[in-house]
């Protein structure tokens, strides 16, 4: 007796396992750290030199921040049954904006230069974030089209900022947002993860991610019981667009210019594939931010792996769709009924074999 209520302990525990949304996404994580493991033995290591940490997954912390930006705020969308097509566009005015600001000014070397560029970026990426929230829950238009508006024109937008030219700065204080250091790791990464962690608590600590996942589950039904799903709808696009600005921040104090061409091309899309990647579907309501965390982590580690094998990286896109593929089928139902059926036929044909 005690023999088979333990042993229905363990497929209770490795069902609960497994029917999680992070499973499986883990597990390709995972993956892709033994396949650069294999590929550079070095690839875990971290040693620590001139007080910082250095490592493959230092850079990694570093190289996923503004991506893991613009997917957070894209979650709280998806999660209301929406969709942000401009963040990469946002992105890149962001980045825009600031350097123009501080090329013109009299001492790009000031913090406080600094400070009021990155403040009026991250003003007009919320502003950004609000037009898109007003064509959205005021006027009702489609998300996917009233993102795709500023997706289209949001280029062109950055392009005007810098003269269609790519501006770049020498300032310290703004490189050290990019690629500076804060208690041994990357400043781009501690950004990224304080904003997750704050995200985190003010979704699941207070009521904020019940309002969100109401509107998205039925917002006729949520505004009858009193939540006002326009206000809602309309604050996670500004957020969407306010962390667009702060990744635009990041990516172009990175490399300290501003590329409105290439910066930010299609982080929208590597945006929504972390976050399906990470469970939330896009039919909107549960979402899961600690999902969308790992998520960005598979997409980056992609990355990483396919320059670190020798690929080129045009095929990217090819393994992040094959990647994106396994982990949906293998988080559908119908295949989780089959792995569960699977497992059943597995345990009673060795329950035969004892007996």
């Amino acid at each position: 007796m005690s023999e088979r209520y333990g042993h229905d302990r363990r497929v209770g525990l490795g069902k609960r396992i497994t029917s999680s949304n992070l499973f499986w996404p883990l597990v390709a994580l995972l993956a892709l750290f033994v396949a650069n493991t294999i590929a550079s033995p070095n690839f875990l290591k971290i040693t620590w030199l001139d007080g910082h940490l250095f490592g493959s997954l230092i850079n990694l912390m570093r190289s996923s921040a503004p991506l893991m930006l613009v997917a957070l705020g894209m979650t709280l969308v998806i999660a209301t049954r929406g969709i942000d097509l401009s963040v990469g566009a946002v992105l890149a005015i962001s980045g825009a904006v600031a350097l123009s600001y501080i090329a013109g000014a009299p001492d790009p070397a000031s913090p406080a230069t600094v400070a009021v560029a990155v403040l009026i970026a991250l003003a007009l990426s919320a502003v950004l974030g609000l037009l898109n929230g007003l064509l959205v829950a005021v006027l009702g238009i489609q998300p996917i089209i009233a993102t795709l508006i500023l997706m289209t024109a949001g280029r062109g937008i950055a392009m005007l900022i810098t003269g269609g030219l790519i501006t770049t700065v020498n300032s310290a204080p703004y490189k050290w947002l990019g690629s500076g250091w804060l208690l041994g790791l990357p400043v781009a990464g501690w950004i990224a993860v304080v904003v997750f962690v704050v995200l985190l608590l003010l979704t699941r600590r207070g009521a904020l991610g019940m309002l969100i996942e109401a509107v998205g589950i039925n917002p006729d039904a949520a505004r009858i019981a009193g939540v006002w799903s326009r206000l809602i709808i309309w604050m996670v696009y500004v957020l969407s667009g306010l962390f667009a600005g702060m990744a635009g921040i990041l990516s172009s104090a990175d490399v300290m210019a501003a590329d409105a061409n290439n910066a930010g091309m299609m982080i929208e899309m590597d945006a929504i594939l972390a976050v399906v990647i990470g469970g939330t579907a896009l039919s909107g309501g549960k979402f899961s931010l600690s999902g969308t965390f790992v998520g960005v982590l598979v997409i980056s580690t992609l990355t990483l792996t396919v320059t670190m094998l020798g690929i080129s990286p045009l095929v990217t896109p090819l393994f992040k769709a094959i990647i994106v593929l396994i982990v949906m089928l293998l988080q559908s139902p119908r295949a989780r009924t089959t792995f569960e059926a699977w497992s059943r036929r597995t345990a009673f044909r060795k329950k035969e074999a004892v007996a």
